[in-house]
């Protein structure tokens, strides 16, 4: 929100996934396809746990960045006004499609231990207005804008990350040959 130029923006966003999974740290976006691989009640506990810290972590950052950049917090208020207009099967849907995003850079990370995955895909999860429930808390946080319109706009786009990254995880396993 702070970079004039919207390609160098969307790269720079990539330095926080790189960062997560180099130092091992909990994102929900890019753990919650991994459900889809091997479901158990001690995943869905932590994936729960993971959400609320998250959501901790990010509102705190938003409030932060609010007061010390008040700029920052003007453009977060433009952009998550028109964020608000989407209703909630748009959200729902441009969060789906953030979160297969999410997962295949994860997966490529993790199974490939590169990260060109993660270099290619959250580019395009900004340049195309896709949601991230994570980026939008804090978004939300710096612009001040937090309120039942604002939660019911989280709960869409933490739905569509969890479906979107749960359906890709899901087809890239039944396209799996079968083990003998």
């Amino acid at each position: 929100m702070s970079c004039d130029n919207k390609y160098v923006g969307a790269v720079m966003f990539s330095v926080a996934l790189l960062s997560i999974c180099y130092l091992g740290m909990y994102l929900y976006t890019g753990k919650i396809g991994y459900l889809a691989e091997k479901f158990d009640l001690g995943s869905l506990a932590q994936l729960g746990i993971g959400i609320l810290g998250n959501f901790f972590g990010a509102t705190l950052f938003g409030m932060l960045i609010k007061y010390v950049k008040p700029a920052v917090s003007e453009s977060a208020v433009i952009s998550c006004t028109a964020k608000l207009e989407q209703g909630f099967v748009k959200a729902m849907i441009l969060g789906a499609m953030c979160g297969i995003l999410m997962y295949v850079a994860v997966k490529i990370y993790k199974d490939a231990k590169s990260p060109l995955g993660i270099l290619f895909c959250i580019p395009v999860f900004i340049l195309s207005g896709f949601e991230h429930s994570i980026a939008d808390m804090f978004y939300f946080s710096a612009a001040g804008m937090i309120s039942m319109k604002y939660l019911a706009f989280i709960v869409a786009v933490i739905l569509g990350n969890t479906v979107g990254a749960m359906a890709i995880a899901y087809l890239m396993r039944l396209s799996q040959p079968k083990q003998k």
